[in-house]
């Protein structure tokens, strides 16, 4: 399959076939260039919550809605934990999260809106960034799926919650973006005895493998596409991106190859409208 995350500067890589459905839809996934961060975080660090200066992380941000057309104002972020909780989030959200990690949306993994001028944002450096797409609808949403997440199934439930609002899955497109591979993700018996119990026995051979005595390379991109086709998205309507945060070492941060310390690359997504400067 083509990949389908494009750079498009080298801040960004973003979805052309998306935005062909939409003109309005901004949508992409920052890399770690094109910033002004120093030492762990150089340069294009998006992270309030680790040791970079909140000045450096602020600019970055700006730097991105200047290329984007998409005022800072109009951002919405979150205090991610791991969770599978949902918020559907409005205007009256703007701002949070974004230049001060105190005020941004509690405890929350997940959101989405029908509004336009809101742009959605969640960082990453390895978990699986989920984004949701119903053009027919206007809606979108994204979705933070380390393997905590993943086992919680807030895919699924991202898709749920869209279907209680009246969104045919059948118009609901999904992308999942740069993460970790397999080759670069062991985990535990304790990890994939989770993974086990939310996916049939025929799929746990591609979900993972045994490469010693209670370590496991685990495809957590592969967990989640078998997730969202249990909730209902057909699969053509599913994209997958190959890049893989942590061999990628000239474009990505990551968790787990840079030991901890380091920055984080920023999902969004938006519709744009005529009064986002407004």
């Amino acid at each position: 399959m083509t990949e389908p995350f494009v750079l498009e500067q080298k801040q960004f890589l973003t979805l052309p076939s998306w935005k062909e459905k939409l003109s309005e839809l901004i949508v992409g996934f920052t890399t770690k260039n094109g910033g002004i961060s120093q030492g762990a975080y150089n340069s294009f660090n998006m992270g309030l919550h680790v040791e970079d200066s909140v000045e450096h992380v602020v600019e970055n941000k700006q730097i991105l809605a200047n290329i984007t057309d998409f005022p800072m104002d109009n951002w919405i972020g979150c205090e991610q934990t791991h969770g599978n909780y949902i918020v559907k989030v409005s205007p009256a959200h703007r701002g949070k999260g974004v230049t001060n990690y105190k005020n941004a949306i509690a405890g929350t993994d997940g959101i989405y809106t029908d509004s336009e001028n809101v742009l959605l944002t969640l960082c990453f450096a390895d978990c699986v960034p989920l984004y949701f797409f119903a053009p027919s609808y206007h809606y979108i949403g994204l979705a933070h799926a380390g393997w905590k997440g993943t086992v919680k199934e807030i895919g699924g439930m991202m898709i749920k919650k869209w279907e209680m609002e009246g969104v045919a899955t059948d118009d609901i497109f999904v992308a999942i973006g740069p993460s970790i591979s397999s080759q670069s993700y062991l985990v535990d018996d304790f990890v994939i005895n989770q993974v086990k119990s939310i996916l049939p026995f025929q799929c746990h051979q591609s979900a993972f493998k045994e490469v010693s005595k209670g370590q496991y390379e685990l495809d957590l991109k592969y967990v989640n596409v078998e997730i969202l086709k249990k909730a209902g998205i057909k699969e053509e309507n599913i994209l997958c991106s190959s890049f893989c945060t942590s061999t990628d070492h000239s474009l990505f941060f990551s968790h787990r190859r840079d030991q901890g310390k380091t920055g984080r690359m920023m999902s969004f997504i938006g519709l744009k409208g005529a009064s986002v400067h407004g």
